[in-house]
């Protein structure tokens, strides 16, 4: 449970009626403040250095309290677990998008695999990089931000020992996430099209059964399934489409995620940070949620996995 404080607290008095009413009959009797200078007014008011004082001192320390509600060290122990958890997703999808964009990012080869990803939209491989940089920027700039004021970071290498894909073009490095053996819930795709609410019992079918039973994979595993750039098989074709709908699966908790773990930060640093990183997350899988639909009708067995996507 993360638990929040009140760091600190401005009180501010009612103003007294007599109090107000004397101020009206001032301002009465003399100028507007932009006609008379700052030490004629004060030498008319009667008003000396030492009656001043308190009140500058008090307006002084409000204005630091006020300062180090925003810039200070050290965060709360809730926001600082909201920025790890954070910091540790966008991570492990920097891990997932670095894959997708070395096989069907735009400075990816040319191949097959590619090109079914294009039959989903004609941008997609620029999609695909943009969506990679966003991510490895995101964690970055969460971790930055924890070592700013003085906690560890996120550092997750530790366990990525999942291999890569054999494609001779891949870096043979430890992954994350295995994309090679995938079962793809699609009922999102049919729930942000559907007019009922799941919130009043309403249940949404996939938009691909087959996808949702066995394991698929999303990316090719060798070079023979790279496939033809000119002349994708349907084998190829539907490891892209795959990784299509994976796509959307993946971004669908962006819409939430970001906006929900805002309501629980105390520092407002921090909600700022939340709210602009859940922005882009929005339109990420408001991207991806247009493209999956664009498949076009197949039946693959994958001889591999042993699956069937249809």
């Amino acid at each position: 449970m993360l638990t929040h404080s009140m760091k600190s607290e401005i009180k501010l008095k009612a103003t007294n009626p007599r109090e107000s009413a004397e101020s009206s009959n001032l301002s009465r009797e003399f100028p507007q403040p932009r006609r008379l200078a700052r030490r004629s007014f004060l030498r008319n008011l009667g008003l000396g250095a030492a009656l001043l004082a308190p009140g500058a001192a008090l307006l002084g320390n409000a204005n630091k309290a006020l300062g180090g509600l925003g810039d200070r060290r050290h965060l709360p122990d809730g926001d600082v677990a909201i920025l790890k958890l954070l910091a540790a997703v966008e991570l492990i999808e920097e891990d997932l998008w670095q894959q997708y964009n070395e096989l069907g990012g735009v400075d990816a080869p040319d191949s097959g695999y590619k090109a079914g990803l294009v039959i989903l939209d004609g941008d997609q491989p620029q999609y695909i990089a943009d969506n990679t940089d966003d991510e490895m920027s995101h964690a970055a700039f969460l971790n930055a931000y924890l070592a700013s004021k003085g906690e560890q970071q996120v550092d997750l290498r530790q366990f990525a020992t999942l291999p890569p894909s054999q494609v001779s073009f891949v870096p043979q490095t430890g992954r994350l996430t295995n994309l090679k053996q995938l079962t793809v819930d699609t009922s999102w795709w049919t729930r942000y099209r559907s007019t009922t609410n799941p919130d009043f019992g309403a249940t949404f079918p996939d938009a691909v059964p087959s996808l949702n039973s066995g394991l698929h994979t999303a990316i090719p595993r060798n070079d023979s399934e790279l496939g033809d750039p000119n002349n994708p098989s349907d084998h190829v074709k539907a490891i892209a489409f795959t990784a299509g709908f994976h796509f959307g699966y993946i971004e669908q908790g962006g819409t939430s995620l970001y906006a929900t773990l805002a309501q629980k930060v105390t520092s407002l640093e921090v909600l700022r940070i939340l709210l602009s990183i859940g922005g882009s997350e929005i339109m990420h899988f408001q991207t991806w949620q247009d493209k999956a639909g664009n498949a076009t009708p197949l039946t693959d067995v994958d001889p591999i996995n042993n699956s069937t996507v249809t």
